[in-house]
């Protein structure tokens, strides 16, 4: 009877669904059981693959669907991004929605960026060019559309819209950057019409964070991370209940905020990392890097990759693509290495998922990593190749392309992307 709900009803959500970035609830958590100790061979036997076309966006899969975005270009950079569904089980494509889309003046111009969000019958996705489109699950039918250029006066930041909008309630919140005074909107879910907006715009981007949710000490708080500080959001009134400035060099907060009550850390490419202890209606700066520098760095300086707090201890992906390990409690860093990565190259990334006392990560070589982290030391369990990467790196790489899109885990397989398919391997344990 399971099977037969979850294949007629695509408002199910499914323990092992992964329905928006990093999963659900946005932690990097994959609770899966029955997965592989170590893969079998040097490549992971792909189960399917399917055509799209380019972008950075991660997958989203729920209900027995995979959704990704994706651009076709046609002239120049004009064209047209897509949201596309796909079958979970064998990728048979379900429908596909396409809206115009410029992308004059974005830089990495490859395609959309923020992970689609799955809520019941619903999905959300936003383009890099800030058209944010609400579409049917079962077929496609779009049920409303905002464009935030159009309707908020938005200014798109070098790199586009990134930040994936997220459910809470009855609200669909998204970072806007538009005037006056909505760098973050909420919409009704359903309607998509403003319910309210929350910080100004004037004085610095939106940045590129993913937006997260939290309890703590009875209060319901969205926090966002944007150019000029990270701040604290009622979610269900727009109310800011605590806003710490600090301006991130380039305007690029990128990795998503990590949040271990009552601990909150934010780390950038330039600035390093700052740990704030939360409390119901403030923040309390604990410590934060001594570094401005990308290059001479001295703790965490993560770019995309989201780091994760585990007992006593932070784990991170820095600058040039080392996996360090930092006291918790001051920041001093424990130790590194380059064994992820393999190259010590600028902006070299890896994403980390923890599945029980593992990590499954997977680096911009296309190669996906089982591994323990621990104060002692890095320890890697097996490696294999997943996916090949496409796009262009903005630097010198041994490989001459990079694949920066995090993967979905979902019914004990892993759904990756490039800018020429999406790919299903199985990670079941025999």
């Amino acid at each position: 009877m399971l099977v037969v709900a979850w294949l007629s009803d695509p408002g199910l959500l499914l323990p092992d669904d992964w329905p928006e970035w990093r999963g659900a609830g946005r932690r990097g958590v994959w609770n899966e059981t029955g997965i592989v100790d170590r893969f079998s061979g040097e490549r992971l036997a792909v189960r399917w693959r399917a055509p799209i076309n380019s972008g950075y966006a991660g997958p989203a899969v729920s209900a027995g669907r995979v959704f990704v975005t994706d651009f076709r270009p046609s002239k120049g950079l004009e064209g047209h991004e897509g949201l596309v569904a796909l079958d979970q089980l064998t990728g048979t494509l379900l429908w596909s929605r396409r809206w115009p889309a410029d992308y004059a003046g974005i830089e990495y111009a490859a395609g959309p960026r923020a992970t689609p969000t799955v809520d019941g019958d619903r999905v959300y996705a936003l383009g890099a060019a800030g058209s944010l489109v609400c579409a049917r699950v079962l077929d496609g039918r779009v049920l409303w559309e905002r464009s935030f250029p159009r309707d908020f006066g938005t200014e798109l930041p070098p790199w586009g819209m990134a930040s994936a909008p997220l459910v809470h309630g009855n609200l669909l919140i998204a970072v806007v950057y538009g005037r006056p005074g909505a760098k973050v909107v909420a919409f009704d879910k359903y309607s998509g019409e403003e319910v309210w907006r929350a910080l100004s715009s004037a004085n610095s981007g939106p940045g590129y964070s993913q937006p997260i949710l939290l309890r703590h000490e009875g209060r319901s708080m969205l926090i966002v991370w944007h150019a000029g500080g990270l701040a604290a959001i009622e979610a269900e009134t727009g109310t800011v209940i605590w806003e710490e400035q600090f301006r991130t060099r380039m305007e690029t907060p990128i990795a998503t905020p990590v949040w271990r009550s009552p601990h909150l850390l934010v780390s950038a490419f330039f600035n390093g990392s700052h740990l704030f202890r939360v409390g119901s209606a403030s923040a309390e700066l604990l410590w934060k890097g001594g570094s401005d520098s990308g290059v001479d760095t001295d703790g965490l300086h993560a770019l995309m990759n989201s780091p994760v707090i585990a007992g006593d201890y932070i784990y991170g992906i820095c600058s040039y693509g080392q996996l360090r390990c930092l006291r918790l409690a001051t920041g001093e860093r424990v130790w590194e290495t380059q064994a992820v990565t393999r190259e010590k190259a600028r902006n070299a990334s890896a994403f980390m998922v923890r599945n029980g006392d593992r990590y499954f990560i997977n680096n911009d070589r296309g190669e996906l990593i089982i591994a323990r982290l621990a104060p002692t030391g890095y320890s890697e369990i097996s490696r294999a190749f997943l996916i090949r990467p496409t796009s262009p790196s903005g630097g010198r790489r041994e490989l001459g392309a990079v694949n920066w899109s995090h993967p979905a885990y979902a019914g004990k397989s892993v759904f990756a992307r490039n800018d020429e398919e999406i790919v299903c391997a199985s990670l079941a344990a025999e």
